[in-house]
């Protein structure tokens, strides 16, 4: 079976900006309340929002509503798949695996 590359790069794109890197460490600590990312980062609600919605739909961020505030997570079950994507893209071919065209 294919891998499925649309998901793999909508997973790695939440890894390729600032804020989101910014987001996901203070997220490390534990869940946090948008409001409360919205003190601790640069950026409007429109920007936080941006960003979430990556975070959220690559599935590396959970999101849970409370009343009128939205609280977020590092999910594990994203984490371990975003962890076991980097490994396989990045592992190393076997010595003597080498494949060359004939001409």
């Amino acid at each position: 079976m294919e891998p499925d590359f649309r998901q793999q790069a909508k997973l790695l794109k939440a890894f390729c900006d600032e804020n989101r890197l910014r987001i996901l460490d203070l997220l490390g600590s534990g869940e946090q309340c948008a409001c409360i990312l919205l003190e601790q980062l640069e950026l409007g609600q429109s920007g936080l929002s941006y960003h979430m919605k990556i975070l959220v739909e690559s599935g590396v961020v959970d999101s849970r509503q409370e009343g009128k505030w939205t609280y977020y997570k590092i999910s594990e079950e994203g984490s371990s798949y975003a962890i076991s994507l980097l490994k396989d893209l990045t592992r190393p071919a076997p010595k003597g695996d080498r494949r060359c065209c004939i001409s």
